[in-house]
């Protein structure tokens, strides 16, 4: 409908200029000819001046024997057609139009092709022709209707505490006697509050698969223009068409686009915006009641919202929508390989756990990527080393087989690598060791990746230490091998990791004896951006850089100490990293054991979750790797 809206509009716009054109095109015919007044032509005629005259009404257009051209005006009711005849001049009588239409329109035809596109660009400016020019204040808000691409709770996986809240509520607007009859009153709102990706919006979806009834969807940028008062009449519009349909639900995703607290910004705030929010928190609970339209709104940045805009009556639930714990990426996992024909050896839950942090946009991406990489080698299902291959292309990068490598800094890789593991393993607080490469991948020339048992929510004071020990240890391994003078910039994005893992033990953590119970982080000078928050004495920041070197001085000397006890070990999965350049956890626990593959097994799944990734290039700190604080 808006495109043909737009080309009968050019197709309109186009006669017009072409009638504009053949109108001055006859005006400037007009002005070459010269002006003479009736008696002079009437003597011309008597003289046999003139051979040829055309008349169009009261005007006469008149050819000289001097081939000049005249005009001239008759008087009204001179008939002189039989003199000019009698006198051997040639006569051409133009039909005259029954109306003025094509005189009114040569007058008004500039104005009327300036006020429509004037329109036009207006409409253009108001939201893209939606709703006609002049439909500044109407809602952008769209009825869903899924009759093909349904979405219900089936599909929705990883979330369960806030599938029951909204489950809820699709239950109170198919039974309401079931709660209105011990006073229980619908909720008018619910918030929608996590991380991007996550499934707000799935959920939204889904509750409008599932309730049955009406379902508005609209994104709060949708509201705001360039005029003052229009998201405010936009927000008016919206209500009147959701009481109309009412019970309905009506979702509005990124609310913070038009919800941000009031008062605040460049010059005391964005008068369009806080009218709109204004408007928005009046038909939301104001004095008239909006009875049976639940207003659902989905977020990432509650922080910024307007403090009005959250309190019970307006949203009475602010539903947490998380990352999924393992549980929920496997059951997430499990919904998107419904879609895709899975072989035999996929391990849905080994997947899960390879994936802590991933969103459930993440995953689907991953699912993806698998089933994508299975279709470009031509195989007939999607198999467990696609999966592995996907994780390790969207966490750490493709990898790089084509870079150039001499032998000896494939060599220095090895022996980084190599004691990243060793320490690893021999560390009962360490995740344990999964896989370990030294092909270059993402900006790493090499990594260890290491598997945790179940997603980790906190850290104990000996485990951080010992991850510090881990992080130390490419280091560690380089000195052994090649001196002091022989160390490289690999360990670089080991250090940065064990340097952010140590100043949030003593600054965040409380974890120094000396430093104490105090967080020093938005105190401490150039920590994370920050130079905000309480003054702090330079005493103090020697003790807490005192503390942090002393933490990863202590994790080095621990990394150090285990290499020169396994020396053997160390140099076994070294060499064996230079043979097979990428090794899973049972391969290395078989070459630091002495004992020889069954074969070169390059493509054994692996995890995917870095611990410590190492030898980065020069200037650039390794992928993934210890989290950071908190």
């Amino acid at each position: 409908m808006g495109n043909a809206r737009n080309l009968a509009f050019w197709v309109v716009l186009f006669l017009m200029i072409v009638a504009l054109f053949n109108l001055f095109s006859d005006g400037a015919a007009n002005m070459n000819a010269r002006q003479i007044s009736y008696s002079e032509f009437m003597e011309r005629v008597d003289k046999d001046e003139v051979t040829s005259v055309t008349i169009d009404g009261e005007e006469l257009s008149i050819m000289g024997s001097d081939q000049q051209q005249y005009t001239t005006i008759r008087p009204v009711g001179e008939e002189i057609a039989d003199k000019l005849i009698n006198k051997g001049v040639k006569v051409d009588v133009v039909k005259q139009q029954q109306s003025g239409f094509m005189s009114l329109l040569g007058v008004y035809l500039p104005f009327i092709l300036l006020i429509g596109v004037w329109i036009f660009f207006m409409n253009r400016m108001q939201g893209g022709g939606r709703g006609g020019a002049m439909g500044f204040g109407k809602s952008r808000a769209k009825l869903l209707t899924e009759k093909h691409g349904r979405v219900t709770f089936d599909d929705v996986a990883g979330i369960d505490e806030a599938k029951e809240e909204l489950e809820e509520i699709v239950e109170f607007l198919r039974n309401p006697q079931k709660f209105s009859r011990l006073g229980g009153k619908i909720p008018k709102g619910a918030l929608l509050v996590g991380p991007p990706g996550t499934g707000k919006t799935l959920l939204a979806r889904a509750i409008a698969g599932e309730a049955g009834v009406p379902f508005f969807t609209i994104s709060g940028s949708d509201f705001v223009e360039m005029f003052v008062g229009v998201g405010a009449s936009r927000v008016r519009d919206m209500f009147e068409q959701a009481k109309k349909s009412a019970p309905c639900i009506l979702f509005i995703d990124e609310i913070d686009a038009v919800g941000r607290s009031r008062g605040v910004g460049i010059g005391g705030g964005n008068d369009e915006r806080e009218q709109t929010l204004n408007q928005l928190l009046v038909e939301m609970d104001g004095f008239e009641a909006n009875e049976g339209i639940i207003i659902i709104a989905a977020t990432n940045r509650k922080d910024v919202l307007d403090p009005a805009l959250l309190r019970p009556g307006r949203f009475d639930r602010q539903i947490h929508v998380p990352n999924p714990d393992i549980k929920g990426r496997e059951k997430i996992l499990s919904v998107h390989a419904r879609k895709v024909p899975v072989g035999p050896d996929v391990d849905l839950r080994l997947i899960a756990r390879g994936t802590p942090g991933f969103s459930g946009a993440d995953l689907m991406n991953l699912v993806n990527e698998a089933a994508l990489m299975a279709a470009r080698i031509g195989r007939r299902f999607v198999s467990m080393v696609d999966f592995e291959n996907a994780k390790d292309k969207v966490m750490l990068g493709v990898e790089r087989r084509s870079m150039v490598l001499t032998p000896e800094q494939k060599e220095k890789t090895a022996y980084h690598e190599a004691g990243h593991a060793i320490v690893g393993l021999s560390l009962p607080k360490c995740d344990p060791v999964y896989k370990a490469t030294i092909i270059p991948r993402g900006g790493a020339l090499g990594m260890v990746v290491s598997l945790p048992e179940m997603d980790r929510l906190n850290y104990h004071k000996d485990e951080v230490k010992q991850k510090l020990a881990m992080a130390m240890a490419g280091k560690a391994a380089e000195i052994l091998k090649y001196g002091e003078e022989g160390v490289s910039n690999g360990p670089a994005g080991d250090i940065q990791q064990a340097s952010q893992l140590a100043r949030a033990m003593v600054m965040r953590w409380g974890m120094s004896d000396k430093v104490g119970n105090i967080d020093y982080a938005e105190a401490h000078e150039g920590y994370n951006g920050s130079t905000g928050g309480f003054s702090i004495s330079a005493a103090t920041k020697e003790l807490i850089e005192q503390e942090v070197r002393e933490l990863i001085e202590e994790g080095y000397q621990k990394a150090r100490s285990i290499l020169i006890e396994k020396e053997e070990e160390f140099e076994r999965l070294a060499k064996g990293l230079l043979e097979y350049e990428t090794l899973t956890g049972e391969e290395i626990g078989k070459i630091i054991r002495g004992d020889a593959l069954d074969g070169d097994d390059d493509d054994a799944p692996g995890s995917l979750v870095p611990s410590v990734s190492s030898v980065p290039k020069a200037g650039k700190s390794a992928p993934g790797g210890t989290p950071a604080p908190a």
